[in-house]
């Protein structure tokens, strides 16, 4: 019995791992159809840093998956920081990563720091272990919705 329940748990996280690898990408016009454009008051803090790793993962997944009704919602998070450069875009990302309970898949929270911060004099290092708290926003690029944290400070 207890095998079959670590089978089914090991089943399950892989099919999270592989839906969760997929970008949201989701327009705004998607969402409603889909009746996913749903929005908050703004008064929710949701503190993935209290969290256990499976429900810091679910949660992510969640988020990642029904963005909209995370809006104007303050988040808490915590991993290691990583960015990207886009060549196509000229412009750097910047992400928190978030791992789940078997450390076999990750998912990036991009965010974005308030204020005139230069890369990389005023960032952290390359996987360093950061926190971050900000409120989940969306901005338009090459005719898609993506959500990040907009972020006043970085804690490491």
């Amino acid at each position: 019995m207890k095998r079959h329940l670590i089978l089914l748990l090991f089943i399950s996280m892989i099919c999270l791992c592989a839906s969760g690898c997929v970008g949201s990408g989701v327009t705004e016009a998607e969402a409603s159809r889909e009746g996913l454009a749903e929005t908050d008051d703004g008064g929710d803090v949701v503190d993935l840093t209290e969290m256990s790793s499976t429900m810091v993962y679910a949660e992510v997944y969640n988020i990642m998956t029904r963005p909209f009704s995370y809006l104007g919602k303050t988040i808490k998070i915590k991993g290691p920081y990583v960015q990207q450069y886009s060549e196509e875009v000229g412009k750097r990302y910047h992400y928190v990563l978030v791992e789940d309970a078997a450390a076999c898949c990750q998912q990036g929270m991009e965010f974005i720091w308030s204020g005139d911060h230069i890369y990389p004099e005023d960032y952290p290092n390359e996987k360093a272990e950061i926190e971050i708290e900000g409120l989940f926003s969306s901005y338009e690029e090459h005719d898609r919705t993506y959500f990040y944290l907009l972020v006043d400070s970085i804690a490491t």
